[in-house]
């Protein structure tokens, strides 16, 4: 199977709903690094009227920084912040949610610490409802989330280096904002055969020509 598409929404004010007809799997942020209950119920609506399967996005609660750097919580600490975000989103979806995915500096302290990886399940289940076992999380092709389903995600409008590994941000060719490069990197990562699903950012400057260009892109894989 060719790799889904998925885009990180709900993010930012003036959000294209064009963004939710290219999206297969919307990642609602649910108010940890942004979004509000206004911005969920127009998120949830419009993943709903395209067709996108509804993710929650939860993050490390810290939006002065949007969510991009680590923080030292304990792991009961950050089960119960998640559990809180995804609750939020579950809350204003007119069906169970079953799609997860961390954002920001959670996401790679997940893959890194199973202790937090443990509690970042255990709160997504309780948030959205649901035993692990019925949970689909898109992360790293390393994440080790047993006994949930992982989706191993690849991204195509962030800069890889020559390991295939993210470029940090902040550095040169770290973000791909145009989108014949993001649609190339699409189809290289696509080819591969070892991913689920490919990211785009909807908070990135050209997120819209970019998601265009990317899905174009899959769809003729």
């Amino acid at each position: 199977m060719k790799p889904l598409l998925n885009i990180d929404l709900g993010e930012l004010p003036g959000e294209p709903e064009e963004l939710y007809q290219l999206a297969q799997i919307a990642n609602v942020a649910c108010g940890g690094h942004a979004g509000d209950a206004a911005s969920m119920r127009r998120a949830v609506s419009l993943a709903g009227a395209h067709g996108a399967l509804l993710s929650a996005h939860p993050s490390y609660p810290d939006r002065e920084h949007f969510g991009r750097r680590s923080l030292p919580m304990a792991p009961e600490g950050l089960r119960r912040s998640v559990a809180e975000q995804c609750a939020a989103l579950r809350a204003l979806s007119p069906g169970p949610i079953t799609l997860v995915k961390a954002h920001g500096a959670l996401y790679h302290d997940i893959a890194r610490d199973p202790a937090l990886a443990l509690a970042f399940l255990d709160g997504v289940a309780e948030g959205l409802g649901l035993p692990v076992a019925s949970l689909r999380i898109l992360g790293p092709p390393a994440l080790a989330v047993s006994p949930a389903t992982l989706l191993r995600e690849g991204f195509a409008d962030r800069g890889l280096d020559p390991a295939g590994k993210l470029l940090p941000r902040g550095t040169p060719g770290s973000l791909l904002h145009d989108p014949s490069l993001a649609a190339e990197q699409a189809r290289r990562l696509a080819s591969r055969g070892d991913l689920d699903t490919l990211c785009v950012h909807g908070d990135g400057p050209g997120a819209l020509a970019v998601a265009r260009a990317v899905r174009l892109a899959l769809d003729a894989s």
